[in-house]
């Protein structure tokens, strides 16, 4: 039932404790949202923005609404969560998922789950090493928001429905039974005022999302322009090209069962259908190489050349994107260090 509106279970999850493990923008407003529609939510994350939540209440904003939230629990140090939780959405970047996974071990409910709602490739592998098979899942936000000022998450971007499944050949025999609870979390997701879907294999959907950004986030970061003005560039877009035909290379030697016949009818989507309605939007990775030092292209171009290597495929193109991201960041280190 790939993409289909998930109704059934929805009772199941009314009471359940949420957690948002990294309440940065995308975890603000999804915790915000489901609070505001009665459920109980912790938010976990940086001090300054949860100090000014807790002075005015969490000031939602842009695409889906305006509202100001307030009641919600707050803790900045996952030593300090008092409970177990019912569910975990794991909003963290990917190169923390791993520190984050072993801090959090033992605040998941033995019969609760964790999603991955995080950009990237080998996060949902990440969470199994910590929870287990049974209580993984896998999620796909392809909305933007930006944190405007602490206290303020502010809705930019929102493309298509948040997708929430399992990946059956990770998971094997417990994906009906994870999909089944996929769709309840869905549910709940939705009936909140944030459009999500239940769909029966995460992959394909993970995979889709990752050809859009490994050709768009490292050269939005680099050249610090937005996705419109990289498309229309006649330099620029035969990078993004290369780096997308890698990219689906490797996947469909992993044998991912991708919606499109071959990369050029995936490139035919992303420029008429994928990048005009995202054209102003500039990726988190150039406020993350700027203002953090530190990206995720680990596990967006780098994870491409990773399996390609693996796999015996070429990744050339996202091999030479991955050098120059780390070396901006080591830039952008030395000049934080003076």
């Amino acid at each position: 039932m790939s993409g289909e509106p998930a109704t059934d279970n929805f009772d199941t999850m009314s009471d359940t404790p949420i957690l948002i493990a990294g309440a940065g923008a995308i975890g603000s407003i999804l915790g915000g949202m489901l609070h505001d529609a009665g459920h109980d939510v912790t938010l976990l994350g940086r001090p300054a923005h949860l100090e000014a939540i807790a002075r005015r209440g969490l000031r939602i904003s842009g695409l889906l609404g305006d509202r100001i939230v307030a009641g919600m629990t707050l803790a900045d140090d996952p030593a300090r969560l008092g409970r177990r939780f019912g569910l975990i959405v794991c909003a963290v970047k990917s190169y923390d998922t791993e520190s984050i996974a072993a801090a959090l071990a033992d605040r998941l409910s033995d019969d609760g789950a964790i999603v991955s709602m995080q950009n990237g490739l080998g996060n949902i592998e990440s969470l199994i090493e910590s929870f287990g098979r049974r209580r993984v899942l896998g999620a796909r936000v392809i909305f933007g928001a930006e944190i405007p000022s602490p206290g303020s998450a502010h809705v930019t971007v929102f493309a298509q429905p948040v997708a929430i499944g399992p990946a059956p050949a990770i998971h094997r025999e417990d994906s009906p039974a994870l999909a089944a609870r996929a769709r309840a979390i869905a549910a709940m997701i939705d009936a909140a005022g944030v459009p999500a879907v239940a769909v029966d294999d995460i992959m394909p959907v993970l995979w889709t999302k990752v050809l859009y950004n490994v050709a768009l986030n490292p050269l939005g970061a680099l050249l610090q322009q937005h996705y419109g003005a990289l498309a229309g560039d006649p330099d620029v877009r035969p990078i993004m090209d290369s780096a997308i035909e890698e990219a689906f290379a490797v996947a469909r030697a992993l044998g991912i069962a991708l919606p499109f016949s071959s990369a050029a009818e995936y490139r035919k989507v992303f420029y008429e259908q994928m990048i005009p309605p995202t054209s102003s939007h500039r990726p988190t990775m150039l406020h993350d190489l700027h203002v953090r030092g530190r990206t995720e292209i680990g596990a967006l171009n780098g994870k491409i050349v990773e399996l390609a290597d693996r796999l015996g495929v070429s990744a050339e193109t996202n091999r030479i994107l991955t050098r120059l991201v780390r070396a901006a960041q080591r830039v952008t280190e030395k000049k934080e260090r003076r």
